[in-house]
Protein backbone atom coordinates (compact mmCIF):
# COMPACT_ATOMS: atom_id res chain seq x y z
CA UNK A 1 0.00 0.00 0.00
CA UNK A 2 1.31 3.43 -0.96
CA UNK A 3 0.19 6.68 0.66
CA UNK A 4 0.96 10.29 -0.22
CA UNK A 5 3.00 11.90 2.56
CA UNK A 6 2.46 15.65 2.91
CA UNK A 7 5.88 15.90 4.51
CA UNK A 8 7.84 14.41 1.59
CA UNK A 9 5.26 15.39 -1.05
CA UNK A 10 5.34 11.96 -2.66
CA UNK A 11 3.73 8.53 -2.44
CA UNK A 12 5.56 6.13 -0.16
CA UNK A 13 5.27 2.44 0.70
CA UNK A 14 3.39 2.13 3.97
CA UNK A 15 4.43 -0.25 6.73
CA UNK A 16 3.18 0.25 10.30
CA UNK A 17 5.76 0.75 13.02
CA UNK A 18 4.28 -1.98 15.20
CA UNK A 19 1.57 -4.60 15.40
CA UNK A 20 -1.21 -2.11 14.74
CA UNK A 21 -1.60 1.09 12.75
CA UNK A 22 -1.56 4.11 15.08
CA UNK A 23 -3.69 6.82 13.49
CA UNK A 24 -4.49 10.28 14.85
CA UNK A 25 -7.13 12.40 13.11
CA UNK A 26 -7.72 16.00 14.13
CA UNK A 27 -11.31 16.41 15.24
CA UNK A 28 -13.64 19.36 15.55
CA UNK A 29 -13.83 22.38 17.82
CA UNK A 30 -17.28 21.86 19.30
CA UNK A 31 -18.74 25.35 19.24
CA UNK A 32 -21.39 24.51 16.63
CA UNK A 33 -23.04 21.62 14.80
CA UNK A 34 -20.86 19.65 12.35
CA UNK A 35 -20.98 20.72 8.71
CA UNK A 36 -20.34 18.87 5.47
CA UNK A 37 -16.64 19.72 5.54
CA UNK A 38 -16.39 17.77 8.80
CA UNK A 39 -18.35 14.94 7.17
CA UNK A 40 -15.94 14.83 4.23
CA UNK A 41 -12.86 14.46 6.41
CA UNK A 42 -14.51 11.95 8.76
CA UNK A 43 -15.68 9.77 5.87
CA UNK A 44 -12.22 9.78 4.25
CA UNK A 45 -10.45 8.55 7.38
CA UNK A 46 -13.27 6.15 8.23
CA UNK A 47 -12.76 4.52 4.81
CA UNK A 48 -8.98 4.46 5.30
CA UNK A 49 -9.54 2.68 8.63
CA UNK A 50 -12.02 0.22 7.08
CA UNK A 51 -9.74 -0.53 4.14
CA UNK A 52 -6.72 -1.18 6.31
CA UNK A 53 -8.77 -3.67 8.30
CA UNK A 54 -9.94 -5.23 5.03
CA UNK A 55 -6.26 -5.72 4.15
CA UNK A 56 -5.70 -7.50 7.46
CA UNK A 57 -4.20 -4.67 9.54
CA UNK A 58 -5.25 -3.77 13.08
CA UNK A 59 -5.94 -0.07 13.52
CA UNK A 60 -6.12 2.16 16.58
CA UNK A 61 -7.66 5.48 15.52
CA UNK A 62 -7.88 8.51 17.78
CA UNK A 63 -10.03 11.52 16.89
CA UNK A 64 -10.12 14.33 19.41
CA UNK A 65 -12.56 17.04 20.42
CA UNK A 66 -11.30 20.54 21.19
CA UNK A 67 -13.76 21.41 23.94
CA UNK A 68 -12.14 24.56 25.33
CA UNK A 69 -11.46 27.38 22.90
CA UNK A 70 -12.16 31.08 22.26
CA UNK A 71 -14.99 30.18 19.85
CA UNK A 72 -16.65 27.99 22.47
CA UNK A 73 -16.33 30.72 25.10
CA UNK A 74 -17.78 33.32 22.72
CA UNK A 75 -20.70 31.04 21.82
CA UNK A 76 -21.38 30.39 25.51
CA UNK A 77 -21.52 34.12 26.17
CA UNK A 78 -23.87 34.63 23.22
CA UNK A 79 -26.25 31.90 24.37
CA UNK A 80 -26.01 32.67 28.08
CA UNK A 81 -24.89 29.16 29.01
CA UNK A 82 -21.62 27.62 30.19
CA UNK A 83 -18.78 26.57 27.90
CA UNK A 84 -19.28 23.02 29.12
CA UNK A 85 -22.90 23.06 27.95
CA UNK A 86 -21.93 24.40 24.52
CA UNK A 87 -19.28 21.72 24.13
CA UNK A 88 -21.48 18.87 25.36
CA UNK A 89 -24.42 19.59 23.08
CA UNK A 90 -22.14 19.87 20.03
CA UNK A 91 -20.22 16.69 20.87
CA UNK A 92 -23.61 14.97 20.92
CA UNK A 93 -24.53 16.65 17.61
CA UNK A 94 -21.26 15.43 16.07
CA UNK A 95 -21.84 11.82 17.12
CA UNK A 96 -25.47 11.94 15.94
CA UNK A 97 -24.38 13.29 12.54
CA UNK A 98 -21.57 10.78 12.06
CA UNK A 99 -23.78 7.89 13.18
CA UNK A 100 -26.32 9.00 10.56
CA UNK A 101 -23.55 8.86 7.93
CA UNK A 102 -22.42 5.39 9.06
CA UNK A 103 -19.04 6.76 10.17
CA UNK A 104 -17.71 4.35 12.75
CA UNK A 105 -16.57 5.76 16.08
CA UNK A 106 -12.83 6.09 16.54
CA UNK A 107 -11.13 3.81 19.04
CA UNK A 108 -10.88 6.80 21.38
CA UNK A 109 -12.45 10.27 21.23
CA UNK A 110 -10.44 12.23 23.82
CA UNK A 111 -11.28 15.74 24.95
CA UNK A 112 -8.82 18.46 25.88
CA UNK A 113 -10.54 19.04 29.23
CA UNK A 114 -10.12 15.37 30.15
CA UNK A 115 -6.39 15.20 29.38
CA UNK A 116 -5.23 18.33 31.21
CA UNK A 117 -2.54 16.56 33.32
CA UNK A 118 -0.84 15.22 30.16
CA UNK A 119 -1.00 18.65 28.53
CA UNK A 120 0.59 20.31 31.56
CA UNK A 121 3.30 17.62 31.72
CA UNK A 122 4.29 18.18 28.10
CA UNK A 123 4.44 21.95 28.57
CA UNK A 124 6.64 21.44 31.65
CA UNK A 125 9.01 19.26 29.57
CA UNK A 126 9.32 21.97 26.91
CA UNK A 127 10.06 24.57 29.61
CA UNK A 128 12.75 22.34 31.14
CA UNK A 129 14.33 21.98 27.70
CA UNK A 130 14.42 25.74 27.14
CA UNK A 131 12.14 25.37 24.12
CA UNK A 132 9.40 27.32 25.90
CA UNK A 133 9.19 30.28 28.25
CA UNK A 134 6.72 31.69 30.76
CA UNK A 135 5.46 35.25 30.55
CA UNK A 136 2.65 36.74 32.63
CA UNK A 137 1.12 33.39 33.51
CA UNK A 138 1.16 32.20 29.88
CA UNK A 139 3.67 29.84 28.28
CA UNK A 140 4.97 30.15 24.71
CA UNK A 141 6.92 27.84 22.42
CA UNK A 142 10.17 29.29 21.05
CA UNK A 143 9.72 28.59 17.38
CA UNK A 144 13.31 29.47 16.50
CA UNK A 145 14.54 26.86 18.99
CA UNK A 146 13.53 24.23 16.43
CA UNK A 147 15.94 24.37 13.45
CA UNK A 148 13.55 22.22 11.39
CA UNK A 149 10.49 24.39 11.95
CA UNK A 150 8.62 24.80 8.66
CA UNK A 151 9.55 21.43 7.18
CA UNK A 152 5.92 20.30 6.88
CA UNK A 153 4.57 23.42 5.18
CA UNK A 154 7.81 24.00 3.28
CA UNK A 155 8.22 27.62 4.39
CA UNK A 156 10.83 29.38 6.49
CA UNK A 157 9.86 31.29 9.63
CA UNK A 158 10.52 34.62 7.94
CA UNK A 159 8.35 33.64 4.96
CA UNK A 160 5.58 32.70 7.36
CA UNK A 161 5.85 36.02 9.16
CA UNK A 162 5.50 37.87 5.86
CA UNK A 163 2.47 35.93 4.69
CA UNK A 164 0.59 35.19 7.91
CA UNK A 165 -1.18 37.28 10.52
CA UNK A 166 0.25 36.11 13.82
CA UNK A 167 -1.55 36.70 17.10
CA UNK A 168 -0.11 39.92 18.52
CA UNK A 169 0.98 39.59 22.13
CA UNK A 170 3.42 41.90 23.92
CA UNK A 171 4.51 39.01 26.14
CA UNK A 172 6.03 37.11 23.21
CA UNK A 173 9.75 37.12 22.59
CA UNK A 174 9.11 36.62 18.87
CA UNK A 175 5.92 37.20 16.82
CA UNK A 176 6.19 33.63 15.46
CA UNK A 177 6.05 32.03 18.93
CA UNK A 178 2.76 30.39 19.83
CA UNK A 179 0.88 29.81 23.08
CA UNK A 180 1.15 26.51 24.89
CA UNK A 181 -0.77 27.80 27.91
CA UNK A 182 -2.98 30.89 28.14
CA UNK A 183 -3.34 32.78 31.42
CA UNK A 184 -6.95 32.91 32.57
CA UNK A 185 -9.21 35.87 32.00
CA UNK A 186 -12.21 36.79 34.09
CA UNK A 187 -15.26 34.70 33.28
CA UNK A 188 -13.36 32.07 31.28
CA UNK A 189 -12.92 28.40 32.22
CA UNK A 190 -9.54 27.77 33.82
CA UNK A 191 -7.43 25.00 35.32
CA UNK A 192 -4.66 25.07 37.90
CA UNK A 193 -1.10 24.81 36.60
CA UNK A 194 2.45 25.56 37.80
CA UNK A 195 2.11 28.93 36.02
CA UNK A 196 -1.24 29.87 37.52
CA UNK A 197 -4.80 29.35 36.37
CA UNK A 198 -5.34 29.13 32.64
CA UNK A 199 -6.15 26.86 29.71
CA UNK A 200 -4.13 25.15 26.98
CA UNK A 201 -3.37 26.56 23.58
CA UNK A 202 -4.88 24.77 20.59
CA UNK A 203 -1.78 22.99 19.28
CA UNK A 204 -0.52 21.38 22.49
CA UNK A 205 -3.76 19.44 22.96
CA UNK A 206 -3.17 17.13 20.01
CA UNK A 207 0.46 16.44 20.90
CA UNK A 208 -0.45 15.42 24.45
CA UNK A 209 -3.45 13.33 23.37
CA UNK A 210 -1.48 11.53 20.65
CA UNK A 211 1.16 10.60 23.22
CA UNK A 212 -1.37 9.46 25.83
CA UNK A 213 -3.67 7.45 23.58
CA UNK A 214 -1.19 6.20 20.94
CA UNK A 215 2.58 6.41 21.43
CA UNK A 216 5.67 8.59 21.11
CA UNK A 217 5.68 7.93 17.37
CA UNK A 218 2.60 7.29 15.27
CA UNK A 219 1.98 5.90 11.80
CA UNK A 220 -0.56 8.33 10.34
CA UNK A 221 -1.68 11.82 11.25
CA UNK A 222 -4.70 13.08 9.33
CA UNK A 223 -6.78 16.18 8.92
CA UNK A 224 -7.88 18.82 6.47
CA UNK A 225 -5.46 20.58 4.17
CA UNK A 226 -6.11 23.84 6.04
CA UNK A 227 -4.47 22.37 9.17
CA UNK A 228 -0.97 22.03 7.72
CA UNK A 229 -0.11 25.53 8.91
CA UNK A 230 -0.11 26.56 11.64
CA UNK A 231 -1.72 23.68 13.53
CA UNK A 232 0.20 20.65 12.27
CA UNK A 233 3.43 22.59 11.83
CA UNK A 234 3.28 23.66 15.47
CA UNK A 235 2.17 20.26 16.69
CA UNK A 236 5.08 18.64 14.86
CA UNK A 237 7.63 21.05 16.30
CA UNK A 238 6.53 20.74 19.93
CA UNK A 239 6.11 16.94 19.76
CA UNK A 240 9.50 16.18 18.24
CA UNK A 241 11.15 18.62 20.64
CA UNK A 242 9.43 17.36 23.79
CA UNK A 243 9.67 13.67 22.95
CA UNK A 244 13.08 13.69 21.30
CA UNK A 245 11.81 11.71 18.31
CA UNK A 246 12.20 12.21 14.58
CA UNK A 247 9.87 11.57 12.94
CA UNK A 248 6.90 12.07 15.24
CA UNK A 249 4.65 10.95 12.37
CA UNK A 250 5.45 8.47 9.58
CA UNK A 251 2.82 9.74 7.13
CA UNK A 252 0.98 13.06 7.19
CA UNK A 253 -2.31 12.76 5.27
CA UNK A 254 -4.45 15.76 4.39
CA UNK A 255 -7.82 15.74 2.68
CA UNK A 256 -8.82 18.46 0.21
CA UNK A 257 -11.25 21.17 1.19
CA UNK A 258 -14.96 21.31 0.51
CA UNK A 259 -16.14 24.03 -1.85
CA UNK A 260 -19.55 25.25 -2.86
CA UNK A 261 -20.70 26.32 -6.31
CA UNK A 262 -18.48 29.08 -7.64
CA UNK A 263 -15.30 27.49 -6.25
CA UNK A 264 -15.73 29.19 -2.88
CA UNK A 265 -14.32 27.36 0.12
CA UNK A 266 -16.96 26.36 2.63
CA UNK A 267 -16.47 27.83 6.09
CA UNK A 268 -18.53 29.18 8.95
CA UNK A 269 -16.77 32.56 8.69
CA UNK A 270 -18.14 32.91 5.12
CA UNK A 271 -21.61 31.88 6.25
CA UNK A 272 -21.95 29.27 3.49
CA UNK A 273 -21.83 25.99 5.39
CA UNK A 274 -24.24 23.10 4.95
CA UNK A 275 -24.87 21.26 8.22
CA UNK A 276 -24.79 17.47 8.14
CA UNK A 277 -28.13 17.45 9.97
CA UNK A 278 -29.76 19.26 7.04
CA UNK A 279 -28.00 17.13 4.42
CA UNK A 280 -29.17 13.79 5.86
CA UNK A 281 -32.75 15.02 5.90
CA UNK A 282 -32.60 15.42 2.11
CA UNK A 283 -30.29 12.57 1.07
CA UNK A 284 -29.40 9.06 2.15
CA UNK A 285 -26.14 8.43 3.99
CA UNK A 286 -25.03 6.20 1.11
CA UNK A 287 -25.49 9.05 -1.38
CA UNK A 288 -23.47 11.47 0.76
CA UNK A 289 -20.68 8.92 1.21
CA UNK A 290 -20.68 8.08 -2.49
CA UNK A 291 -20.50 11.76 -3.39
CA UNK A 292 -17.46 12.19 -1.11
CA UNK A 293 -15.68 9.11 -2.45
CA UNK A 294 -16.22 9.96 -6.12
CA UNK A 295 -13.39 12.48 -5.69
CA UNK A 296 -9.85 11.62 -4.64
CA UNK A 297 -9.39 12.55 -0.99
CA UNK A 298 -6.59 15.04 -1.74
CA UNK A 299 -8.68 16.93 -4.31
CA UNK A 300 -11.12 19.72 -3.49
CA UNK A 301 -14.75 18.56 -3.55
CA UNK A 302 -17.52 20.72 -5.00
CA UNK A 303 -20.94 20.67 -3.38
CA UNK A 304 -23.97 21.88 -5.34
CA UNK A 305 -27.66 21.05 -5.46
CA UNK A 306 -27.23 18.26 -8.00
CA UNK A 307 -24.04 16.53 -6.87
CA UNK A 308 -25.54 14.37 -4.12
CA UNK A 309 -28.74 13.75 -6.14
CA UNK A 310 -26.57 12.33 -8.92
CA UNK A 311 -24.87 10.05 -6.40
CA UNK A 312 -28.30 8.91 -5.19
CA UNK A 313 -29.24 7.96 -8.75
CA UNK A 314 -25.97 6.10 -9.31
CA UNK A 315 -26.61 3.98 -6.22
CA UNK A 316 -29.57 2.32 -7.90
CA UNK A 317 -27.23 0.18 -10.00
CA UNK A 318 -25.49 -1.10 -6.86
CA UNK A 319 -28.74 -1.76 -5.02
CA UNK A 320 -30.20 -3.73 -7.91
CA UNK A 321 -27.07 -5.87 -8.21
CA UNK A 322 -26.98 -6.51 -4.46
CA UNK A 323 -30.59 -7.70 -4.44
CA UNK A 324 -30.62 -10.17 -7.35
CA UNK A 325 -31.93 -13.59 -6.42
CA UNK A 326 -29.24 -16.29 -6.69
CA UNK A 327 -29.39 -18.73 -9.57
CA UNK A 328 -27.57 -22.04 -9.84
CA UNK A 329 -26.81 -24.26 -12.76
CA UNK A 330 -25.72 -21.56 -15.18
CA UNK A 331 -22.25 -20.30 -16.00
CA UNK A 332 -20.39 -18.94 -12.96
CA UNK A 333 -19.36 -15.28 -12.99
CA UNK A 334 -15.83 -15.14 -11.54
CA UNK A 335 -15.48 -11.77 -9.75
CA UNK A 336 -11.78 -12.03 -8.83
CA UNK A 337 -10.62 -9.53 -11.46
CA UNK A 338 -12.93 -6.89 -10.02
CA UNK A 339 -11.50 -7.42 -6.55
CA UNK A 340 -7.97 -7.11 -7.95
CA UNK A 341 -8.88 -3.81 -9.61
CA UNK A 342 -10.41 -2.55 -6.37
CA UNK A 343 -7.35 -3.44 -4.28
CA UNK A 344 -4.93 -1.98 -6.82
CA UNK A 345 -6.84 1.31 -6.78
CA UNK A 346 -7.11 1.54 -3.01
CA UNK A 347 -3.46 0.58 -2.55
CA UNK A 348 -2.59 3.52 -4.81
CA UNK A 349 -3.00 6.30 -2.23
CA UNK A 350 -6.63 5.44 -1.48
CA UNK A 351 -7.82 6.07 -5.03
CA UNK A 352 -11.54 5.78 -4.31
CA UNK A 353 -12.70 7.02 -7.77
CA UNK A 354 -10.88 4.14 -9.48
CA UNK A 355 -12.06 1.70 -6.83
CA UNK A 356 -15.63 2.86 -7.37
CA UNK A 357 -15.25 2.28 -11.09
CA UNK A 358 -14.35 -1.35 -10.32
CA UNK A 359 -17.37 -1.65 -8.03
CA UNK A 360 -19.75 -0.30 -10.67
CA UNK A 361 -18.22 -2.52 -13.35
CA UNK A 362 -18.86 -5.46 -11.03
CA UNK A 363 -22.47 -4.37 -10.49
CA UNK A 364 -23.07 -4.04 -14.24
CA UNK A 365 -21.56 -7.50 -14.79
CA UNK A 366 -23.82 -8.97 -12.09
CA UNK A 367 -26.95 -7.44 -13.61
CA UNK A 368 -26.01 -8.46 -17.15
CA UNK A 369 -24.96 -12.02 -16.33
CA UNK A 370 -27.89 -12.60 -13.99
CA UNK A 371 -30.27 -11.62 -16.79
CA UNK A 372 -28.53 -14.17 -19.01
CA UNK A 373 -29.02 -16.96 -16.48
CA UNK A 374 -25.51 -17.07 -15.00
CA UNK A 375 -24.69 -17.87 -11.37
CA UNK A 376 -23.66 -14.52 -9.85
CA UNK A 377 -23.71 -15.61 -6.19
CA UNK A 378 -19.96 -15.10 -5.60
CA UNK A 379 -19.99 -11.80 -7.44
CA UNK A 380 -22.93 -10.54 -5.41
CA UNK A 381 -21.17 -11.45 -2.17
CA UNK A 382 -18.06 -9.60 -3.35
CA UNK A 383 -20.13 -6.52 -4.24
CA UNK A 384 -21.53 -6.37 -0.72
CA UNK A 385 -18.04 -6.93 0.71
CA UNK A 386 -16.44 -4.11 -1.30
CA UNK A 387 -19.24 -1.61 -0.75
CA UNK A 388 -19.02 -2.26 2.99
CA UNK A 389 -15.37 -1.12 2.85
CA UNK A 390 -16.81 2.19 1.67
CA UNK A 391 -19.37 2.14 4.47
CA UNK A 392 -22.28 1.79 2.05
CA UNK A 393 -25.30 -0.07 3.41
CA UNK A 394 -27.15 -0.32 0.04
CA UNK A 395 -30.40 0.08 1.95
CA UNK A 396 -33.36 1.47 0.06
CA UNK A 397 -33.78 5.21 0.69
CA UNK A 398 -36.97 6.20 2.43
CA UNK A 399 -38.02 8.61 -0.30
CA UNK A 400 -41.37 8.89 -2.10
CA UNK A 401 -41.42 8.49 -5.87
CA UNK A 402 -41.29 11.98 -7.37
CA UNK A 403 -44.06 13.24 -9.61
CA UNK A 404 -41.74 13.41 -12.61
CA UNK A 405 -40.76 9.73 -12.33
CA UNK A 406 -40.98 7.55 -15.42
CA UNK A 407 -44.56 6.36 -16.06
CA UNK A 408 -45.72 2.75 -16.13
CA UNK A 409 -46.45 2.92 -19.86
CA UNK A 410 -42.91 4.19 -20.52
CA UNK A 411 -41.48 1.37 -18.41
CA UNK A 412 -43.46 -1.27 -20.31
CA UNK A 413 -42.40 0.27 -23.62
CA UNK A 414 -38.73 0.13 -22.65
CA UNK A 415 -39.04 -3.46 -21.43
CA UNK A 416 -40.58 -4.41 -24.81
CA UNK A 417 -37.75 -2.59 -26.57
CA UNK A 418 -35.21 -4.52 -24.50
CA UNK A 419 -36.94 -7.85 -25.21
CA UNK A 420 -36.75 -7.17 -28.93
CA UNK A 421 -33.06 -6.32 -28.69
CA UNK A 422 -32.37 -9.54 -26.77
CA UNK A 423 -34.30 -11.60 -29.31
CA UNK A 424 -32.18 -10.12 -32.08
CA UNK A 425 -28.98 -10.65 -30.00
CA UNK A 426 -28.32 -6.90 -29.86
CA UNK A 427 -26.85 -7.27 -26.39
CA UNK A 428 -25.35 -3.79 -26.19
CA UNK A 429 -28.73 -2.23 -27.00
CA UNK A 430 -30.44 -4.43 -24.42
CA UNK A 431 -27.90 -3.45 -21.75
CA UNK A 432 -28.37 0.22 -22.63
CA UNK A 433 -32.12 -0.07 -22.01
CA UNK A 434 -31.49 -1.81 -18.69
CA UNK A 435 -29.11 0.97 -17.66
CA UNK A 436 -31.67 3.60 -18.67
CA UNK A 437 -34.29 1.92 -16.51
CA UNK A 438 -31.88 1.68 -13.57
CA UNK A 439 -31.05 5.38 -13.85
CA UNK A 440 -34.81 6.05 -13.67
CA UNK A 441 -35.01 4.01 -10.47
CA UNK A 442 -36.52 0.87 -11.98
CA UNK A 443 -35.31 -2.62 -11.06
CA UNK A 444 -36.01 -5.41 -13.53
CA UNK A 445 -35.74 -9.17 -13.21
CA UNK A 446 -35.97 -11.78 -15.95
CA UNK A 447 -37.83 -15.00 -15.18
CA UNK A 448 -39.62 -17.89 -16.92
CA UNK A 449 -42.78 -15.78 -17.13
CA UNK A 450 -41.02 -12.79 -18.65
CA UNK A 451 -39.55 -9.59 -17.22
CA UNK A 452 -40.92 -8.03 -14.04
CA UNK A 453 -40.12 -4.59 -12.68
CA UNK A 454 -40.32 -2.57 -9.47
CA UNK A 455 -39.49 0.95 -8.37
CA UNK A 456 -36.56 1.49 -6.02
Amino acid sequence: MRLYNSMTRKREDFEPLGDEVLMYVCGVTVYDKPHMGHALSSIVFDVLHRYMEYRGLRVRRVQNFTDVDDKIINRANQEGISSEEVAEKNVTAFFDAMDALNVRRATVHPRATEDMPEIIDMISTLLDQGAAYEAGGSVYFRVRSDPDYGKLSGRSIDEMLEGTRFEMDDAKEDPADFALWKASKEGEPAWDSPWGKGRPGWHIECSAMALKHLDRQIDIHGGGLDLIFPHHENELAQSETALGVDPFVQVWMHNGMLRKAGDEEMSKSLGNVVNVEDAVEKNSADAIRLWVLQSHYRSPSALNENSIDQAESALRTLRIASQVEPKTGGDLLDPSSFRDQFVQAMDDDLNTPRALAAIFDLAHAINRNHANGSDVTQARHLLIELTSVFGLTLEEPDRPVSEDSISESEIEELISERAAARAEKRWADADAVRDRLQEAGIAIADGPDGTTWSRL
